[in-house]
């Protein structure tokens, strides 16, 4: 039987090892930096005539709508046919004789029921910018790439909606996301209410 001794292995590589693995720390925690310092970064919007102020994603880009709509943007980074998007939409009331908020919660849910797959999942009193709101939610269907012979599955979008007086307008204030990036965008869309400034 032998007495020789194991070869003891002395760890030469450690200091690099160690100055490696600084670097990549280093490395990673500027990224996260960067990313967290661009998605924070907001461009504002204005209405032209002194109405509604809010800020968005500056990621986000302006997108058009067959609606009459003041600012429509979508999140082009969502993973689905189907983007998130931000709409804010204006109409003009009768200063003398201007609907309660309930009566617009009426028509706004027989006009939204139209859509294919609608169905409501909740609405209730909310406060928007220190006035009284309505929030609506609900569901539906939409067929995003609609191009004949293209395969596309549909798309079960989650949206919700702040419904709002002021003295001679009213405002519709929404979010609409594929059901699977909701709760992310729920947050952004959260971000987006608290900037709101109305006159």
């Amino acid at each position: 039987m032998s007495n020789i001794a194991a070869p003891v292995y002395r760890p030469r590589m450690l200091p690099k090892d160690l100055g490696v693995a600084l670097v990549a720390l280093v490395a990673l925690g500027l990224g996260w930096l960067l990313m967290a310092q661009t998605e924070g970064r907001t461009r504002a919007y204005a209405e032209p005539d002194g109405g509604i102020r809010l800020d968005y994603p500056a990621t986000w880009i302006g997108v058009d709508s067959l609606q009459d709509l003041l600012l429509k943007v979508e999140n082009p980074q969502t993973a689905s046919a189907f983007k998130t998007a931000l709409s804010v939409e204006r109409r003009d009331l009768d200063p003398t004789d201007p609907p309660t908020l309930q009566t617009l919660l009426d028509r706004r849910v027989e006009e939204r029921g139209q859509i294919a797959g609608y169905h409501l999942l909740a609405d209730g009193e909310a406060t928007l910018a220190g006035q009284r709101a309505i929030l609506l939610e609900y569901a539906y269907v939409v067929q995003p790439i609609d191009t004949p012979r293209r395969a596309s599955l549909p798309v079960v979008v989650h949206a919700r909606e702040y419904l709002l007086i002021t003295a001679d307008r009213a405002y519709y204030i929404a979010l609409a996301a594929p059901e699977e990036s909701f709760a992310q965008a729920s947050a952004t869309f959260e971000r987006i209410v608290r900037s709101i400034a109305l006159p």
